[in-house]
């Protein structure tokens, strides 16, 4: 992985985790099943989020650069009704992934927008806006699958983005860890490493070469390090899984303090 994914392939990834996740709800048994790793969610609650963020971030990349959602988006989206019917209910989700792939096409890459995360390592762009939203289709379908008793990975593709596009998003920030400073490294089944570095000026992620037998890992370097596909790691950063599915070492406690910190951008 020596680039990011072009901005054609995250709309493909977009529609394609989009057409998945409508597939799942159109083969579960009931739109009320629960979703078990969105406590208090039904598979009807599910799509309403999914398709409603995608109307959300097509309004908020619609706007141009801002300094907040618009308001008219965000008053929707609270007041946000969709059909109860299982047919009319995919009709108006994949009508809203269309809404927002279309909207992104328009805008292109490198339009300004609002976003929530900090700008220090995820541009606050339509861009950034497209490969967050890959992942979020991607995990989301994985709920939907999981409810309906036949959970699947992410794809490998979609997956190895997803670390970064996390550490990236998610994580990075200028705010102070107000820990000691010390350093996370994610490696992947499929070769991919990153290394996660947290201190008093923030968190911040880069790509690292990934061990092998030869060269073996640096201990010292990594206050703990996390082994697993990058499917794995994508849904332990989402909270999907825990740690202990994963092969950890170094000191696990570092990883709740992980979890557990909330920074301010």
């Amino acid at each position: 992985m020596e680039k990011n994914l072009e901005f054609p392939d995250l709309l493909r990834q977009i529609d394609e985790r989009s057409t998945a996740f409508r597939a799942a709800i159109a083969d579960a048994p009931s739109l009320d099943a629960p979703v078990p790793t969105c406590p208090g969610w039904t598979l009807f609650d599910l799509v309403k989020h999914l398709g409603g963020g995608d109307r959300f971030w097509a309004a908020i990349v619609g706007a141009g650069p801002a300094d907040a959602p618009p308001a008219e988006a965000t008053a929707a989206r609270a007041a946000l009704e969709v059909p109860r019917e299982r047919e009319a209910l995919l009709a108006w989700l994949a009508a809203s992934t269309q809404l927002l792939l279309n909207t992104l096409r328009e805008a292109g890459p490198d339009t300004g927008c609002w976003a929530w995360w900090s700008a220090l390592q995820t541009p606050r762009t339509s861009g950034g806006v497209a490969r967050h939203r890959v992942q979020e289709s991607a995990v989301h379908t994985y709920d939907a699958r999981l409810a309906a008793g036949a959970p699947q990975p992410l794809p490998a593709d979609v997956a190895l983005d997803g670390v970064e596009e996390f550490l990236f998003t998610c994580v990075a920030t200028p705010s102070a860890w107000p820990h000691k400073p010390t350093a996370f490294d994610f490696h992947t089944a499929e070769g991919h490493s990153w290394r996660l570095t947290v201190d008093g000026d923030g968190a911040r992620s880069t790509r690292i070469p990934a061990p092998t037998a030869a060269t073996g890992e640096d201990s010292d370097a990594a206050g703990a390090s996390v082994h697993g596909t990058a499917s794995e790691l994508v849904l332990y950063l989402y909270d999907r899984i825990q740690a202990e599915s994963l092969r950890v070492d170094g000191d696990a406690g570092l990883l709740d303090l992980l979890r557990a910190w909330e920074p301010e951008h």
